[in-house]
């Protein structure tokens, strides 16, 4: 059976588009790989973007299946423990009917576990351990976090995830738990994939991040953020789940202007691409073959490269 495929890149590079036009081509299925997504009524923050997975094919709209999309609850903490988990079960059942499953997404941590089957434990929270850390700022974390994953030779949670206390809190705590707790509860196997990595030039880069934060603000990212709080999930739940939901949080409970919600908000996302770059690269240096493809080529010149490579 022919092995799965890998489609990542940083945001707006333009990923699900190609990824449902591949699986178009191959009859295959998508599971997504990105740690925000997960959640059910968070849209237009997340950038789903469900339009992508119809396609127009011969006239006849076409919708590509997809994994890992709308799967828990806003409010609750996803975690990579419980992608592993559900990706598993995913691709298993993806395989157990002759599919090929295409694996895209941005969260570079998520593809790294279940390409290379870390061994993870689910961790429970330690009230005692987060007693002792609740004080401290986020540069004192984060130096304890670095000592730990030291320690643990780990390559987890990297500034991406603990641009927060409370996130590198968690990340603190789970990396304790490792450390105090090194056998693993499910082993999963190691996942043979073609990876295809979707390059675009820093500038187009720049220019399509902005194009389309200015979309999903027209397109009621505020109000999705209004709702969700409406429906009685914290501000600082919202918080957590960073980039859109941080800054606009910040914006409706009147921490901010409208426009240095924009323009810090804008500054962030390109940091955050430019972060998925860097993890990407390290990808590379841990001994991942990407095959890089330019993201302004034509769709079908990408889908015949990625063919050609795969067959």
């Amino acid at each position: 059976m022919q092995k799965m495929i890998t489609i990542l890149g940083p945001t707006a590079s333009g990923k699900t588009p190609l990824a449902a036009a591949l699986a178009q081509q191959i009859g295959g299925e998508i599971i997504s790989a990105d740690s925000r997504q997960v959640y059910r009524r968070m849209d237009i923050g997340t950038g789903k973007d469900l339009a992508d997975y119809r396609l127009v094919v011969d006239g006849l709209a076409v919708d590509i299946p997809y994994h890992l999309i709308d799967i828990c609850e806003p409010g609750t903490k996803y975690n990579l423990f419980q992608y592993q988990q559900d990706f598993f079960d995913a691709y298993q059942n993806i395989r157990s009917r002759g599919v090929v499953p295409v694996l895209c997404g941005g969260t570079g941590l998520y593809i790294e576990a279940v390409l290379k089957g870390y061994k993870l434990s689910p961790v429970p929270q330690n009230p005692e351990l987060r007693a002792r850390l609740e004080g401290k700022t986020l540069n004192e974390l984060t130096q304890m976090l670095v000592e730990l994953k030291t320690q643990n030779g780990s390559v987890m949670h990297n500034k991406t995830d603990v641009d927060s206390c409370q996130r590198a809190i968690r990340a603190i705590e789970i990396e304790t738990y490792n450390l105090e707790h090194p056998v693993p509860r499910r082993e999963l196997p190691p996942v043979d994939s073609l990876i295809i990595g979707v390059n675009i030039d820093r500038e187009a880069r720049r220019e399509k991040i902005t194009r389309r934060l200015k979309a999903r603000l027209e397109e009621g990212m505020i109000d999705e953020v209004k709702g969700l709080m409406a429906e009685g999930i914290p501000a600082e739940d919202l918080i957590y789940y960073g980039l859109e939901y941080k800054f606009v949080t910040e914006y409706i409970v009147g921490k901010t202007t409208y426009d240095e919600m924009f323009t810090r908000l804008e500054i962030a996302i390109h940091q955050f691409a430019k972060r998925q770059m860097t993890w990407f690269r390290g990808m590379e240096r841990r001994g991942f073959k990407i095959h890089w493809i330019d993201a302004l080529q034509p769709m079908e010149e990408k889908v015949n490269e990625i063919l050609k490579l795969w067959q």
